[in-house]
């Protein structure tokens, strides 16, 4: 029996969620905009004393490791390890691409798809401009085209959508629609990283002594973080 602590901190949304045996038993999120910082451990506090659990309860942390945002991968990988390490628990890095692509694919009905082995699952995250991070999954949630970092243009996805259906979703889909056109390209709206979307995964990895080292792990940034120019000279001799 596992009692999991899921963080998901890549975009936008601050989520947490605790799991048991890879079922959610409650969670807290944020849509707000960048609140890492200021929300990611409260919620991971408040979410335990509602369930009368202490963090030395716990038997993993698991983590979005990315594609995302650098700055809210850093605080939610500082936050899992922390807590990792002062309860000497197993730390679990979850692909944020790969729980969204789980979330579609075990939900099809309410999405109004029908199953098919011949479907592919692309969740995007925003890279800004017309940039994506973006992955391809099969029916089975198996990765069958490596997360990368892609400008979505007329020809996108078009030589695998002349072969089978494709369905994109996450952050950054919407920007995408008007450039993908073809019959065989489905978007959804309204899909987003949620910790609530680890739960299953955090356990089979948990099931699978899937762990990371807890002083070594990093989040899969993708591309590297390029500061920006300060605009007005802060410092004045």
């Amino acid at each position: 029996m596992a009692l999991i602590l899921n963080l998901e901190s890549s975009t936008e949304v601050c989520s947490v969620s605790l799991s048991k045996n890879g079922k959610m038993i409650d969670y807290l999120e944020n849509e707000e905009g960048q609140n890492h910082a200021r929300l990611l451990s409260v919620y991971a506090e408040d979410l335990l004393r509602r369930n009368q659990l202490d963090f030395s309860q716990l038997d993993a942390v698991a983590i979005s490791k990315g594609p995302g945002s650098y700055t809210g991968l850093r605080i939610g990988v500082s936050l899992a390890k922390g807590i990792c390490y002062a309860n000497q628990i197993p730390l679990i890095a979850i692909s944020s691409l790969q729980a969204m692509s789980h979330h579609v694919r075990t939900n099809l009905s309410a999405f109004n798809i029908q199953p098919s082995t011949d479907i592919l699952f692309c969740p995007m995250i925003d890279a800004r401009r017309m940039e994506v991070y973006c992955s391809l999954y099969n029916s089975s949630n198996k990765e069958v085209q490596a997360v990368s970092a892609q400008i979505i243009e007329d020809d996108s996805f078009q030589e695998l959508l002349q072969k089978q259906a494709i369905v994109f979703f996450g952050n950054g889909a919407a920007k995408c629609k008007a450039k993908i056109n073809h019959p065989q390209a489905i978007f959804l709206d309204d899909v987003k990283t949620s910790a609530q979307f680890m739960c299953s995964l955090s356990q089979k990895a948990y099931e699978n002594n899937e762990f990371e080292d807890v002083a070594y792990f990093e989040p899969f940034y993708l591309k590297n973080f390029i500061a920006g120019i300060p605009k007005k000279n802060i410092l004045k001799r």
